[in-house]
C-alpha cells in the first residue's frame, strides 16, 4: 500500500512535460547511495510525511537497492516529497516570455502603489498590509487589460525591436509584477532606507544555495502564492475524485471566499467594532481588574479567545491557514507555558511591581504609574543624564513585556544551538554541492536557465557596505563606524539560522532584542544609534528573508534567475524612496497620529514597541534593567535555557526518531511569540485555533479539500479583507464619517482591559511604588 502511495506522487497531468533523467536509478547503487543521502538530510524533517521516510527505512534496512532507486526516483525527482508543495507547485515547465515592458510596468506602478498604501497602513493597529496575494489580485485583471489595449506586434525604432503584448498575459510575468510589488532631511532618510534593503538583498542571494535550492526549504507562503497564480491562469474545474467530491473550480471558490470575507469585514470594521475584540465577559464586568485581566484581549491575558475579526487573527502573524500544524502547536506550548502559566505566577505573586502595572502593555513605565518620560532623562543632545534618571524613575515593564524580552535571550541562543544540531550535516553539505545540488524536480528544470551569478549579490553587498558607511559617517548619527562594523555581522551569522527555521515553519525569528542588547553595552546613552544599529542588524535580516523568500517564489515558478534579480533590485530602491515619501507625508497630515488617543487607531502600534526599545536599550542602557542587582536581571539565564534545551530535544529525537520529539522545536516555543508586543495572547490563542481547525481537523479528515483549497481561501480571505479596510478608509474615515455610536462601537471599547487601565494598586497623584534608589 505504501508503494502504492508512493507511485502515486507520480501521475502528472496529460500536459506534463519533464526533462529526461540523465540515467534511469532503476537497480542503480548510485541512487540506493543517493537515498541514504536523503534520509540522512531528511531524518529531522518535520514537514515529510512519516510513511514516506518509513518506506526508505525499510529499503536501507533490508539493503533492496532496487527498491531502494526506485522509491529515491519517486521522492527526489518526479516530484517533490511534500503534498504541501505537490499540491502547489507544478513538476514541469513551459517556456513563455517573462522580462517584458508589460510585466516591468506594471509590475514598478504596483511597486509604487503598494509601498505607498502599506507604509500607511503600517501605522494602524490592528495592523494591516497589503500582501502579496492582493497584488496578484489585482494585477490579474491589470494584465489582461493590458492585452485588450496594446497589439501583439513587434515594433522597430532606430534598430530596437520590442513588442508591448508578446503574447497572452502569463503566470511567470505575473511572478515578476508581485516580486517587485513585494520590496516595499531626506537624502539621509532616503539613503538609509536604501542600504537596509540592499544590503539585505546581497545576503539574500549569497545564501540561495541554503534557503532557496533545497527542497527541504519549502517556504509555506510561497505555496499559497503558487497556487493563487495557478487559480487566475487556469479555471478549470476541480476533479471530485482529488477534494472529497467538490467539483467547483479553485477560481470560482476563491471568488466566492473573497466576497464574502470583502462584505463580513464591514461588520468588525465598521457596524460593530466589538466583535474584534470579542471579550465578552470583560462588557458584564467592565470596571473589574481581574475579570479584565484574565479574560480582556487587548491588555490582559485573553483566556476566553473569541474574534470575528480576521484582521485580529491575522494582524501580526499571517494567516494561520499557511503554517504546518507542528509549527502552529510548537508556538501555542511557548505562549502557554510562558505568557499564560508561567506570566500568571509571576503576575500575581507581585514580583517586578506587576501590581502596579498592566499585564499587557507596549510602553514601559515610571514609578507612578504613568508611562514613561524619556525626555526626563536625555539631555539636549539625546544624550542619557544619569542625574535626571536618578531624580525621575527605574523604568518598569509589564509582565508580558519583561517575559517577552527573556523569551528572545532564549530563541537567539536556541536558534543557532538547534540549526547546528539538528541542519549542520546539512548546511556544510550544501556548502560544498552549491548549484550542483540534486534535491528535486524543481532544482533540476532551473536549471535550464542562466543564474544570477554570486559575485553580483557579493559586489552589491560591498556597494551597500560603502553606502552605509557614508551613511554613518557623513551625517551626526553619534554612530561610530566601527559598531556598523559589529552591527552588520550579526544578519551575516543569524539570517541563515533563522531562516531555515522560516522555510521550514513559516515564523520568522526576530533580531530586534539582540541588537538592542548588544548596542546598549557598546553604545550607552544614545537612543538613535541604537535604533540605526538595530536597522542595519535585524532589518538587514529581515529584509533578507523577504528577498529569499520571493527568490524561492520564483525557483517554484521556473522564472529566469537573472530576471529576478534585476526586477528585485531595482523595485527595492524605488519603493524605499516611495515609503519615505508617504511616511513624511503621514506624520505631517494625520491628526494625533502615533498618539494613544487618535480616533481612526492610527497610533503606530510597532513604532512605540521600538520608542520603548529605545528608552530601555539606548537611554538607560541593558546594564542598568539586566545586569547584577536590577530588576529583571533573572531573565539573563534564558540565554542558557535557551542554548541547552535544543540540545536536549536532539537527543530524545535521536532516541525516538519517529515520535513526539523529532516536531519539537524550542526556537519557536522560545521565539514565535515574538510579536509580543503588540500582539496578544488573546491574538495567538485566535489565530492557533483558527490553525488547528485547518491544518489538523479539516487536513486530517477531508485531505483532498485542504490540498486543492486551503491555500486558495487563505489568499482570498486576506484580499477580501484588505480591500474592505482601504475602502472603509478611504470612503469613509477620511470623508469624516464617523462609525455608527452604539454599545458595539462605544462601550464595548471602554472596558479596562481595551484602555489599558486593569491595574490591580493604582497609583493616586503623587504617589509612587518601588526602591528609593536604584542602578
Amino acid at each position: 500500500m505504501a508503494m502504492g502511495f508512493l507511485r502515486s506522487l507520480r501521475r502528472r497531468r496529460e500536459d506534463e512535460v519533464v526533462p529526461d533523467m540523465e540515467g534511469s536509478l532503476e537497480g542503480d547503487s548510485t541512487g540506493f547511495a543517493s537515498l541514504k543521502q536523503f534520509e540522512k538530510m531528511h531524518r529531522f524533517d518535520p514537514n515529510l510525511p512519516l510513511d514516506e521516510l518509513e518506506e526508505v527505512d525499510i529499503a536501507l534496512n533490508t539493503d533492496n537497492v532496487e527498491k531502494g532507486a526506485e522509491i529515491e526516483q519517486i521522492l527526489a525527482e518526479d516530484n517533490s516529497p511534500y503534498p504541501e508543495v505537490r499540491a502547489s507547485v507544478r513538476n514541469f515547465d513551459v517556456d513563455m516570455p517573462v522580462n517584458t515592458i508589460r510585466a516591468w510596468t506594471i509590475g514598478m506602478t504596483l511597486c509604487t502603489i503598494g509601498s505607498a498604501v502599506n507604509m500607511l497602513l503600517s501605522l494602524r493597529n490592528p495592523g494591516i498590509a497589503l500582501t502579496t496575494f492582493v497584488i496578484q489580485l489585482i494585477a490579474y485583471p491589470l494584465g489582461l487589460l493590458w492585452d485588450l489595449i496594446f497589439p501583439d506586434r513587434v515594433f522597430n525604432v532606430w534598430g530596437l525591436k520590442f513588442n508591448f503584448r508578446p503574447g497572452p498575459f502569463n503566470f511567470k510575468e505575473h511572478v515578476i509584477i508581485v516580486v517587485m510589488s513585494n520590496d516595499f532631511g531626506w537624502l539621509w532618510q532616503i539613503m538609509f532606507g536604501i542600504t537596509t534593503l540592499c544590503t539585505g538583498y546581497g545576503l539574500a542571494g549569497l545564501a540561495r544555495r541554503f534557503l532557496v535550492w533545497p527542497a527541504a526549504m519549502i517556504w509555506p507562503t510561497d505555496l499559497v502564492n503558487c497556487a493563487l497564480f495557478y487559480t487566475l491562469h487556469d479555471h478549470s474545474p476541480t476533479d471530485p475524485a482529488r477534494a472529497n467530491g467538490w467539483s467547483i473550480s479553485r477560481y470560482k471558490w476563491f471568488m466566492l471566499v473573497f466576497a464574502g470575507s470583502f462584505l463580513w469585514y464591514w461588520f468588525p470594521g465598521y457596524l460593530f467594532q466589538g466583535l474584534s475584540w470579542f471579550c465578552w465577559l470583560t462588557w458584564i464586568w467592565p470596571e473589574n481588574v481581574i475579570v479584565n485581566q484574565l479574560f480582556g484581549g487587548y491588555s490582559g491575558y485573553g483566556l476566553f479567545p473569541l474574534t470575528f475579526d480576521w484582521s485580529i487573527i491575522t494582524a501580526y502573524l499571517m494567516s494561520p491557514l499557511i503554517p504546518p500544524f507542528h509549527a502552529i502547536v510548537n508556538v501555542l506550548g511557548g505562549i502557554t507555558i510562558f505568557f499564560v502559566i508561567i506570566s500568571l505566577g509571576i503576575h500575581y505573586s507581585g514580583m517586578w511591581y506587576a501590581a502596579y502595572l498592566p499585564v499587557q502593555n507596549s510602553h514601559a513605565f515610571d514609578n507612578t504609574g504613568h508611562q514613561y518620560n524619556v525626555s526626563a532623562i536625555l539631555n539636549e543632545n539625546l544624550h542619557f543624564d544619569e542625574a535626571k534618571y536618578n531624580a525621575y524613575s527605574p523604568l518598569y515593564l509589564p509582565t508580558q513585556f519583561a517575559l517577552a524580552y527573556g523569551l528572545s535571550f532564549a530563541a537567539t541562543a536556541a536558534v543557532i544551538t538547534h540549526v547546528a544540531f539538528y541542519h549542520g550535516p546539512e548546511i556544510w553539505t550544501r556548502w560544498k554541492l552549491a548549484r550542483s545540488q540534486e534535491d528535486d524536480v524543481h532544482m533540476r528544470l532551473m536549471k535550464k536557465y542562466r543564474d544570477a551569478e554570486d559575485w553580483w549579490y557579493l559586489l552589491l553587498f560591498v556597494i551597500m557596505l560603502g553606502l552605509s558607511f557614508a551613511v554613518v559617517c557623513a551625517w551626526d548619527t553619534n554612530f561610530p563606524w566601527w559598531a556598523y562594523i559589529v552591527c552588520i555581522l550579526i544578519p551575516m551569522v543569524w539570517t541563515i539560522p533563522i531562516g531555515i527555521v522560516q522555510a521550514i515553519t513559516n515564523i520568522q525569528l526576530g533580531l530586534n532584542v539582540l541588537t538592542e542588547f548588544i548596542v546598549g553595552y557598546m553604545l550607552p546613552g544614545r537612543p538613535l544609534a541604537m535604533m540605526m544599529f538595530k536597522n542595519y542588524g535585524y532589518l538587514c535580516m529581515s529584509q533578507a528573508l523577504y528577498f529569499i523568500q520571493d527568490l524561492k517564489l520564483g525557483h517554484y515558478m521556473k522564472v529566469p534567475p537573472r530576471v529576478m534579480f534585476w526586477s528585485q533590485l531595482l523595485a527595492s530602491i524605488w519603493s524605499a524612496i516611495v515609503q519615505i515619501a508617504v511616511m513624511n507625508w503621514a506624520l505631517a497630515t494625520i491628526p494625533d497620529v502615533c498618539s494613544e488617543t487618535q480616533i481612526h487607531q492610527w497610533n503606530c502600534p510597532s513604532a512605540r514597541v521600538f520608542y520603548t526599545a529605545s528608552i530601555i536599550w539606548g537611554a538607560i542602557g541593558p546594564a542598568r534593567m539586566f545586569s547584577g542587582d536590577a530588576l529583571y536581571s533573572s531573565l539573563q539565564w534564558f540565554w542558557l535555557v535557551g542554548a541547552v534545551a535544543p540540545i536536549i530535544t536532539w537527543f530524545l529525537a535521536r532516541r525516538y526518531r519517529r515520535g513526539f520529539w523529532r516536531y519539537v522545536n524550542m526556537p519557536l516555543i522560545f521565539g514565535g511569540s515574538g510579536m509580543m508586543p503588540p500582539a496578544t495572547v488573546f491574538i495567538y490563542y485566535c489565530w492557533g485555533i483558527v490553525g488547528t481547525i485547518f491544518n489538523f481537523f479539516i487536513r486530517r479528515r477531508k485531505t483532498g479539500w485542504w490540498l486543492q483549497y486551503n491555500y486558495v481561501t487563505s489568499s482570498a480571505l486576506d484580499c477580501g479583507l484588505i480591500l474592505s479596510t482601504l475602502v472603509i478608509f478611504f470612503a469613509l474615515y477620511l470623508s469624516g464619517t464617523e462609525a455608527p455610536r452604539w454599545f458595539g462601537n462605544t462601550s464595548a471599547l471602554s472596558t479596562l482591559d481595551m484602555l489599558s487601565k486593569a491595574v490591580q494598586k493604582p497609583m493616586a497623584p503623587g504617589e509612587t511604588f518601588g526602591p528609593s534608589t536604584w542602578p
